[in-house]
């Protein structure tokens, strides 16, 4: 019998294996993939620091490029001269970064995706786009109906997204408060007596 709170599978090397796969609890951290990536990036990539960002399913890494060294008449001139830019980087860089991508995804076992940041200009190469099922009442449908009523998005998928991020933008201390909190609970729970 499962004890109360456990999840439900079969216990196998340390990992806990249920009905949904491999559980969060058994994928590598990803604290230190910042400084991996620091470290595994080649030089004159990119200047400053890099931001990467983890969550289960994906690593993001942007990268600041460096600067032109042309002038140019207007604002839209430039903004076409930094896209420019950004795509040569992306295809230069392509084979190296799978090569990297393919390694970071075997250490961390989660894919990366790829962006570049110049001047004002910033694109993205890959994301990835994860459904998330949910189940919603009458209320917050009528959430997301408004929000597509109204233009604000296109879709309820679309809609949830928006809500989602305009959540992250005002909560962020919240939220880093609620991932200490469960840093803690998951070190409390991996010093616990093994069953």
């Amino acid at each position: 019998m499962v004890g109360r709170g456990r999840p439900h599978g079969v216990r196998s090397g340390g990992r806990w294996h249920g009905r949904g796969g491999w559980q969060q609890a058994d994928l590598p951290p990803a604290e230190d993939a910042k400084a991996w990536f620091a470290g595994r990036l080649p030089d004159g990539w990119f200047i400053g620091e890099v931001e990467v960002s983890a969550d289960r399913e994906e690593i993001i890494v942007v990268g600041e490029l460096p600067a032109l060294d042309e002038e140019f008449t207007d604002d839209a001139e430039r903004s076409a001269a930094e896209a420019g830019r950004i795509s040569r980087f992306r295809e230069d860089s392509r084979d190296e970064r799978i090569e990297i991508a393919r390694q970071a995804e075997h250490r961390y076992r989660r894919k990366v995706s790829w962006g570049a940041r110049l001047g004002g200009t910033e694109e993205m190469f890959t994301t990835l786009s994860v459904p998330v099922m949910t189940r919603l009442r009458q209320p917050e449908r009528l959430v997301l109906d408004t929000l597509v009523d109204a233009g604000v998005a296109r879709s309820r998928s679309e809609a949830l997204a928006w809500a989602v991020r305009l959540v992250g933008e005002h909560a962020q201390q919240w939220l880093g408060e609620l991932k200490q909190a469960m840093a803690c609970v998951d070190d409390l729970r991996a010093r616990g007596p093994e069953l």
